[in-house]
């Protein structure tokens, strides 16, 4: 990949007088995104999502892209992406932020959590490799501990136990539950002391590709219906292979939800889960209201659902979307 660093004038070789400019073309720099989950929300406590947000903006080499909270899951997502020098250092900063602002032992949610930076996943975005994002990981959780007193488990492609590479099993316990769970003996952290940080709890750092977090919101306050259509698509209880999924209830607008991780969009593409709740939610007696996209999404993932509802025949995303050929053009 390469990026336009400056430009250089030449002349038309069958016109002499012509003066042509160009671009001077260098490599593309690398490029790591993360995707930081911390419990807190702007609806719940305003004062420590902005300290967040100023944090996330003061680290040169980086460019915070999105920051999505919501009250209900009382939980805030954002996405960075810059070099990986910049990326593991703002991620440190955050967690170190995270930790003087926000108290677990007063933190209520929707959302299941364990730590004050709930899970810091790095994703290899160009001219990285899983391998450099793991070792990302390790040294964060490292320093982390050191600095910081923080505990933490390495999961997905970092994991170094099978059982550590689903997020949903590091966390399971949550916050209240993991100072009992950490003395178990499969269970010590991978950085830190068999016990939990008194306010900011323990946090799971891990590379991974890239994840859609994708939910259904439903005509009904039954958030058992919800519950039940998740259950039925997750992959853990024999639904789609790679859809991760819980039901919630919005209680500031009384409705219930289907809240989706999608871990490989092309394995279980988003139109494929979202036929499959429609026709759930059907049978029992409700609909889709809508559905969300949180933070940041690959385009191919929305090309898809285009292609797949427009029943476009021999479509070719490289070739017929304008953009694709406009990036190809500026690189």
């Amino acid at each position: 990949m390469f990026i336009n660093t400056g430009r250089r004038l030449c002349y038309d070789r069958y016109n002499p007088k012509k003066r042509i400019e160009y671009q001077e073309e260098t490599p593309m720099a690398k490029l790591v995104e993360t995707i930081p989950n911390f419990s807190c929300s702007r609806e719940k406590d305003e004062a420590a999502y902005n300290a967040l947000v100023k944090t996330a903006n003061s680290v040169p080499g980086c460019t915070l892209f999105d920051a999505q909270t919501d009250g209900n899951h009382n939980r805030c997502v954002f996405t960075l992406i810059g070099s990986p020098e910049a990326i593991e250092e703002v991620a440190f900063q955050l967690t170190k932020t995270a930790s003087e602002v926000i108290d677990m032992t007063k933190h209520h949610g929707e959302h299941k959590r364990m730590g004050a930076t709930d899970v810091i996943p790095f994703v290899p975005q160009m001219d990285v490799t899983v391998q450099e994002c793991i070792e990302m990981s390790r040294r964060l959780g490292q320093r982390i501990w050191d600095e910081l007193k923080i505990p933490s488990f390495l999961y997905e492609d970092s994991a170094t136990r099978p059982e550590r590479r689903n997020l949903a099993t590091c966390r399971k316990g949550e916050f209240e539950g993991m100072p009992e769970k950490l003395l178990q003996p499969e269970w010590a952290p991978d950085f830190g002391e068999r016990k939990i940080h008194p306010t900011a709890g323990i946090t799971a750092i891990g590379a991974r590709m890239p994840l859609i977090a994708f939910n259904c919101n439903l005509a009904t306050s039954d958030v058992e219906i919800a519950k039940k259509i998740a259950k039925a698509i997750r992959g853990s209880s024999g639904g789609f292979r790679s859809c991760k999924a819980m039901g919630f209830m919005l209680e500031d607008r009384g409705i219930a939800q289907v809240s989706m991780n999608m871990v490989n969009y092309e394995d279980t593409p988003l139109f494929l889960t979202y036929e499959m709740i429609k026709s759930l939610a059907e049978r029992y007696g409700t609909r889709v209201i809508e559905s969300e996209i949180v933070g940041l999404t690959p385009a191919k993932a929305l090309i898809d659902c285009a292609e797949y509802y427009l029943k476009a025949k021999d479509f070719d995303c490289k070739n017929q979307v304008m953009e694709y050929h406009l990036i190809d053009m500026n690189h």
